[in-house]
């Protein structure tokens, strides 16, 4: 009578508790005693397969190695696992286990559970947890740093591997397919491990038609591929050769909109095996991605102003004159930041058919600013060297300019060399030159190895430090096939380097260059350096001396 009491009292009492409560025997098999507490059934494995395959594949490795520790020193176990949901391959829900060990009188260990929904508070802690991380988004120096930071962020936890790309046509127009930008791969692209590199993408890439309707549509979008990888239509060729190498199961299409417009794509995958995301997953996902908007409208802003700033700076870049007896070539670079851009110019003004004047300068700064001082004194300069003439000594120009500069304007430090160049006989030229604080120009004669016009001697100060200075006039001559070159401190300074030591690699390179007998134009694109040296402006304008015809 006791035991059927105490038997009704445990049914009761199973049927109440909140949770699903099983037994696990010594040798693996699992007793359901109560049903409770999940909203959705969870799968129960049978006799031909282990309760460890009902985890979900990501949370295997760990959760094994917690349940075997377990076992082996006989202790509670207390973990949130994602568990495979009945009827369905790939679909989870995160459970709560709770397990102890119960020893009878063999010595003979069992463990008894529970196992409860903990889908709503996983995906809260989650949330805060991947929010956290991004915190760092919006002080990221530049997008790539911001792309980098969001793809860390939800890789691997949340997904196997993450690429955003940069949408730069019209989208709102829909008049035309939009483009997203080459993405380099690892500034824009998260990769867990093991899995495949991203292929390069040609200049002509276009993402397929899923993803552009996802970014026209500006709607996130879920896409499950079959067992066999994902079809052949919707999607880029590029895109399904590698998701199919990848072992692809499903990938989240999240638009990234600023303002009303889709600026860019997070294209989100999980591989490998692993289930693909479901609604709750891409929920997650455009919150995490949503704060991508304060550094994209950042940037935008930031290119905006670049964009105007480059327009007026090449407005005043004007092309050289061209002189009898010399071949002159010139070139801008803006620098690769999106948010600077400098007030690097160049200048050529042909002052007689024997006579050149030749300028370069830097006004400090890296913005619109310096780049409308830049034209004003550019202008101010242009003006002075035509109205001064041959005869002018660029000393007194470029103190003419001070003067004039300080007294009108309040311009940051200004850097400039002035060069009037006459024609002598024989195809050489005489150049009489002042330098305010600039890097030294280059000489590469025909005959020599390369030289700085004043390796001994120090620059003048530069423009707008002093109200009044006494500047000085270098003299040197130009031979037939000699090349005079001058240029911004974009060619030989970068950070963490020194710049004695970068003037004498500039003076290296141009020998070699010179042996081999290239043509102006192409030997100084060749001084440039390598794109990803690339942190500042950088203007040149060189000349080189033609023998008599």
């Amino acid at each position: 009578m006791n035991e059927e009491r105490l038997l009704r009292r445990y049914r009761a009492l199973m049927g109440a508790v909140p949770q699903s409560v099983w037994v696990m025997s010594p040798s693996g098999d699992v007793s359901i005693l109560s049903r409770g507490g999940i909203a959705e059934t969870l799968w129960t494995p049978g006799t031909d397969t282990s309760w460890m395959d009902a985890v979900h594949p990501k949370d295997r490795d760990w959760f094994q190695r917690a349940w075997r520790r377990a076992t082996r020193e006989r202790s509670s176990l207390d973990a949130i696992v994602r568990v495979r949901l009945d009827g369905a391959v790939d679909r989870f829900r995160h459970v709560k286990i709770i397990a102890a060990p119960a020893i009878d009188e063999n010595g003979e260990v069992e463990f008894v559970g529970t196992a409860t929904d903990a889908e709503e508070h996983w995906r809260a802690r989650m949330r805060e947890k991947l929010l956290a991380r991004m915190a760092a988004v919006p002080a990221a120096r530049d997008l790539s740093e911001a792309f980098l930071t969001t793809a860390a962020a939800v890789v691997p936890e949340l997904a196997d591997a993450v690429a955003i790309f940069r949408v730069v046509d019209g989208v709102e127009a829909g008049t035309r397919p939009s483009r997203a930008s080459t993405p380099t791969p690892p500034e824009r692209v998260g990769l867990a491990p093991g899995l495949p590199s991203l292929p390069p993408l040609d200049a002509d890439f276009m993402l397929g038609p899923v993803a552009q309707r996802a970014i026209k549509s500006q709607e996130a979008r879920l896409l499950i591929f079959p067992p066999d990888g994902p079809p052949d239509q919707g999607l880029s060729n590029v895109s399904v050769r590698w998701l199919r190498e990848a072992g692809a199961t499903g990938m989240a299409l999240v638009p990234l909109v600023v303002d009303g417009r889709t600026v860019a794509l997070a294209t989100i995958a999980t591989c490998r095996g692993n289930p693909p995301p479901d609604e709750a997953d891409l929920s997650l996902l455009r919150d995490v991605f949503q704060q991508m908007s304060g550094p994209l409208r950042r940037t935008m802003e930031l290119q905006s102003v670049r964009g105007k700033a480059l327009a007026l700076q090449q407005s005043f870049l004007a092309a050289p004159p061209a002189i009898d007896g010399l071949t002159i070539t010139a070139l801008y670079h803006p620098a690769d930041s999106a948010a600077e851009v400098g007030g690097d110019w160049y200048d050529a003004v042909r002052l007689s058919p024997d006579a050149l004047a030749l300028s370069i300068g830097d006004i400090a700064g890296h913005d619109l600013d310096a780049a409308m001082a830049m034209g004003r004194v550019n202008s101010i300069l242009r003006g002075l060297a035509y109205d001064c003439g041959p005869a002018a000594d660029p000393a007194s120009t470029l103190g003419r300019l001070d003067r004039i500069v300080q007294a009108l304007d309040s311009p940051s430090m200004v850097t400039a060399v002035h060069a009037v160049l006459h024609r002598r006989t024989r195809g050489s030229w005489h150049i009489a030159l002042s330098n305010a604080g600039h890097p030294p120009p280059l000489v590469i004669p025909a005959d020599a190895p390369s030289q700085y016009l004043h390796d001994l001697t120090a620059p003048d100060p530069p423009l707008c430090v002093t109200d009044s200075l006494a500047r000085t006039t270098l003299d040197a001559d130009l031979h037939a096939g000699d090349i005079l070159v001058l240029y911004t401190d974009g060619l030989v300074e970068t950070r963490g380097t020194d710049i004695g030591d970068n003037l004498q690699r500039l003076r290296e390179r141009s020998d070699v260059l010179a042996r081999r007998g290239m043509p102006l134009p192409s030997l100084i694109r060749s001084l440039l350096p390598p794109l990803h040296h690339r942190r500042d402006d950088i203007a040149m304008i060189a000349l080189q001396a033609r023998p008599d015809s």
